[in-house]
Protein backbone atom coordinates (compact mmCIF):
# COMPACT_ATOMS: atom_id res chain seq x y z
CA UNK A 1 0.00 0.00 0.00
CA UNK A 2 1.24 3.56 -0.62
CA UNK A 3 0.48 6.42 1.15
CA UNK A 4 -3.06 6.44 2.21
CA UNK A 5 -5.19 9.75 3.65
CA UNK A 6 -8.33 9.40 5.53
CA UNK A 7 -11.62 8.99 4.57
CA UNK A 8 -9.90 7.79 1.08
CA UNK A 9 -12.07 5.61 -0.51
CA UNK A 10 -10.43 4.89 -4.65
CA UNK A 11 -8.24 2.19 -2.54
CA UNK A 12 -8.03 -1.41 -2.66
CA UNK A 13 -6.46 -3.27 0.15
CA UNK A 14 -4.76 -6.17 -0.97
CA UNK A 15 -3.03 -8.80 1.70
CA UNK A 16 -1.79 -12.58 1.62
CA UNK A 17 -2.63 -15.46 3.73
CA UNK A 18 0.86 -17.10 2.32
CA UNK A 19 -1.08 -20.08 1.75
CA UNK A 20 -3.00 -21.66 -1.15
CA UNK A 21 -6.59 -20.94 0.12
CA UNK A 22 -9.01 -23.09 -2.41
CA UNK A 23 -11.75 -24.24 -0.93
CA UNK A 24 -11.77 -21.10 1.80
CA UNK A 25 -15.13 -20.81 3.41
CA UNK A 26 -14.34 -17.26 5.02
CA UNK A 27 -11.82 -14.81 3.84
CA UNK A 28 -11.56 -11.48 6.11
CA UNK A 29 -9.62 -8.47 6.63
CA UNK A 30 -8.81 -7.54 10.02
CA UNK A 31 -7.41 -4.20 11.01
CA UNK A 32 -6.83 -2.25 14.34
CA UNK A 33 -7.38 1.48 14.07
CA UNK A 34 -5.19 3.77 16.20
CA UNK A 35 -7.65 3.67 19.15
CA UNK A 36 -7.04 0.23 19.37
CA UNK A 37 -10.42 -0.86 17.66
CA UNK A 38 -10.40 -3.99 16.12
CA UNK A 39 -12.98 -4.66 13.32
CA UNK A 40 -12.85 -6.84 10.06
CA UNK A 41 -14.37 -6.85 6.87
CA UNK A 42 -15.47 -9.26 3.95
CA UNK A 43 -12.54 -10.16 1.48
CA UNK A 44 -13.05 -11.16 -2.25
CA UNK A 45 -10.11 -13.92 -3.60
CA UNK A 46 -7.98 -12.70 -5.74
CA UNK A 47 -5.67 -15.24 -5.95
CA UNK A 48 -6.62 -18.38 -4.24
CA UNK A 49 -3.26 -20.52 -5.57
CA UNK A 50 -1.33 -17.59 -3.92
CA UNK A 51 -3.43 -16.65 -0.60
CA UNK A 52 -4.52 -13.50 -2.03
CA UNK A 53 -7.67 -11.27 -0.49
CA UNK A 54 -8.51 -8.16 -1.15
CA UNK A 55 -11.27 -5.33 0.23
CA UNK A 56 -12.26 -2.41 -2.07
CA UNK A 57 -13.54 0.62 -0.39
CA UNK A 58 -16.61 1.79 -1.00
CA UNK A 59 -17.06 5.33 -2.31
CA UNK A 60 -19.41 5.89 0.76
CA UNK A 61 -17.09 4.17 3.03
CA UNK A 62 -15.98 6.03 6.47
CA UNK A 63 -13.86 2.68 6.72
CA UNK A 64 -10.75 5.17 7.05
CA UNK A 65 -12.12 7.84 9.33
CA UNK A 66 -8.84 8.02 11.90
CA UNK A 67 -5.28 9.03 11.32
CA UNK A 68 -2.22 7.86 12.55
CA UNK A 69 -0.77 4.00 12.65
CA UNK A 70 -3.74 1.20 11.36
CA UNK A 71 -2.34 -2.33 11.19
CA UNK A 72 -4.00 -4.77 8.82
CA UNK A 73 -3.92 -8.67 8.11
CA UNK A 74 -5.58 -10.96 6.31
CA UNK A 75 -7.71 -13.81 7.94
CA UNK A 76 -9.16 -17.08 6.01
CA UNK A 77 -10.99 -20.15 7.34
CA UNK A 78 -11.70 -23.48 5.98
CA UNK A 79 -14.90 -25.54 6.59
CA UNK A 80 -12.69 -28.41 8.77
CA UNK A 81 -11.76 -25.47 10.83
CA UNK A 82 -8.35 -24.73 10.15
CA UNK A 83 -7.35 -21.27 9.55
CA UNK A 84 -4.41 -19.16 8.50
CA UNK A 85 -3.47 -15.18 9.23
CA UNK A 86 -1.42 -13.60 6.96
CA UNK A 87 1.74 -11.27 8.44
CA UNK A 88 0.41 -8.03 9.83
CA UNK A 89 0.76 -4.88 7.79
CA UNK A 90 1.59 -1.66 9.39
CA UNK A 91 -0.12 1.61 7.68
CA UNK A 92 0.28 5.18 8.24
CA UNK A 93 -2.95 6.72 7.61
CA UNK A 94 -2.19 10.60 6.86
CA UNK A 95 -4.22 13.51 7.27
CA UNK A 96 -5.62 14.85 4.03
CA UNK A 97 -3.61 18.30 4.77
CA UNK A 98 -0.55 16.05 4.66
Amino acid sequence: MGKIFINQTYLKIRLTADVNINGATETKIYYRKPDGTVSSVDANVESAAEGIIYYDVAPASTLLDQTGVWYFWAYVEFSDGRMARGETVRQQIYDDEE
